[in-house]
């Protein structure tokens, strides 16, 4: 049911993408414009998530929950039911911003009903969603376009939404007393230097990747006002200490840094694959999108079987091993890219697209696993925006530098298949780089007594049960 409630949030992140061009034609729109109904939700996702780590302490997690799932829903069937192109980009961001609170919360629940002693394996589960929701997105998107009217992209939300609100209200662990949980204000200052700081860094990197590249006015004044505005949530949140919408000392812990690090760049490759590799499949070897879209999904079948496995792995041996051998995987695989061309054997690219897919598995599960494993039961909401805002900032990256390479590579009159084989080695460097901070991460679980000789210290006040989660 937790996993019904945040798959949803992921297809629709990418579920519009392949429609962009139906609905121009539908409202008469241009791209740019039309191009809102994706970013206006991508925008909303992020000003979401640090909202949410303080209402998830506040209110408690049934009752977000709940809430976000009703907002999506809502937000789903006013997009299906738009009458013009601006009244779809308002419900697009209502629904981003429901959608922007289902997945946090679902790893939240998650991570603490699991425990640090099962939370590998649960991650493993769970993070069967994040590359599923992605890569299923562009093929059920396809299929609506090309069979059924452009409104059941948003309007099949609407019975799979229904029915998790339903089971929710029975399922869901009942909130503890509001006296057991944080009651602090929320940190309002924070929120508004914040929220903004992301939603403008993530419009920079949409409009980069559009048309625009990194060096024009708009993506340069949009990145440097988002710096100044991270400089000055950083100067607040040192002010105010705990207090603060994000705590800044959650990145004292080596872990968590590495953690948050590893699923950035895995965002940064992930996403630049998802887009690079169906638009190959079209550009050059001429499959519609529906056909690109399904060549893709052996990417999201081997991770589907990697994820519980390695996550599993993940509880005894660690995510220093596993994750660095998944990055491996995948650097090896988008070699093939490099050299792609359009008689490559189509049974090739899915065996690579599967292999990528389990290095994947590798990749996400154990490092989750390790985040949450080392993190006190006060901090798994925070702990959990941060993994997020960063997560969709890597995307956002990745699909932004791929988009700008291979217009450079056009603007040289190179042809679509050297444009491609060029931009795969970015995938390749990404890959690498996931490899390498990898190596950073926690090894073998251990105990807390270890984990304090390692520099994850028990702090005044901790209560057993914290220190035994940060082990």
């Amino acid at each position: 049911m937790l996993l019904m409630g945040g798959l949803m949030g992921l297809l629709d992140g990418t579920i519009v993408n392949v429609g962009i061009g139906t609905l121009g034609d539908h409202f008469d729109s241009s791209l740019g414009t039309v191009g809102w109904v994706a970013t206006g939700y991508l925008i909303a996702v992020t000003l979401a998530i640090p909202f949410t780590a303080w209402a998830v302490d506040r209110f408690g997690s049934k009752k977000m929950w709940l809430t976000g799932l009703a907002l999506f829903v809502f937000g789903s069937l006013a997009s299906g039911l738009a009458w013009s192109i601006e009244s779809l980009i308002v419900f697009r961001v209502i629904q981003g911003f429901g959608g922007g609170m289902l997945d946090p919360i679902m790893l939240t629940l998650l991570a603490r009903v699991a425990g640090p002693e099962r939370v590998g394996r649960v991650m493993g589960l769970m993070g069967i969603v994040i590359p599923l929701g992605p890569v299923l997105g562009p093929v059920l998107g396809g299929l609506i376009i090309e069979g059924l009217d452009w409104r059941w992209m948003f309007l099949v939300n609407i019975p799979i939404g229904v029915l998790a609100f339903a089971l929710s209200l029975r399922i869901v662990p009942t909130d503890p007393p509001k006296s057991e949980r944080t009651t602090s204000p929320l940190d309002f200052v924070g929120l508004a230097l914040l929220g903004p700081a992301f939603a403008v860094l993530t419009f920079a990197l949409s409009r980069a990747g559009e048309d625009a590249g990194f060096g024009s006015a708009p993506v340069i004044a949009a990145l440097a006002l988002g710096a100044v505005l991270l400089i000055g949530y950083g100067a607040h949140a040192v002010r105010v200490g705990a207090k603060a919408l994000i705590s800044l000392g959650l990145f004292r812990g080596r872990s968590f840094s590495a953690s948050v690090t590893v699923m950035g760049l895995t965002g940064v490759m992930l996403f630049s694959m998802l887009f690079l590799v169906p638009l190959y499949q079209q550009e050059v070897r001429g499959h519609g999108v529906l056909a690109a879209g399904l060549l893709l999904a052996p990417l999201g079948v081997g991770s589907f079987l990697a994820m519980p496995v390695a996550g599993r792995l993940s509880d005894t041996v660690g995510a220093r091993r596993l994750a660095p051998f998944g990055a491996l995987v995948i650097t090896l695989s988008s070699l093939a890219y490099t050299q792609a061309g359009a008689g490559t054997s189509e049974v090739l690219l899915g065996g690579c697209a599967f292999t990528t897919g389990v290095g994947l598995g590798f990749i996400g599960a154990p490092t989750m696993g390790s985040l949450y494993r080392t993190l006190p039961g006060e901090s798994v909401a925070q702990g959990t925006s941060v993994l997020y805002i960063i997560n969709q900032l890597g995307a956002s990256l990745g699909i932004a530098v791929v988009a700008l390479l291979l217009q450079r590579q056009a603007d040289s009159g190179h042809s679509p298949v050297e444009s491609f084989q060029t931009t795969s080695w970015w995938v390749f460097g990404a890959a690498l780089a996931v490899l390498i901070a990898g190596w950073f991460l926690p090894g073998k679980p251990e105990s807390a007594a270890a984990a304090t000789e390692q520099g994850d210290s028990p702090q005044e006040g901790d209560s057993p049960s914290t220190v035994a989660a940060r082990s």
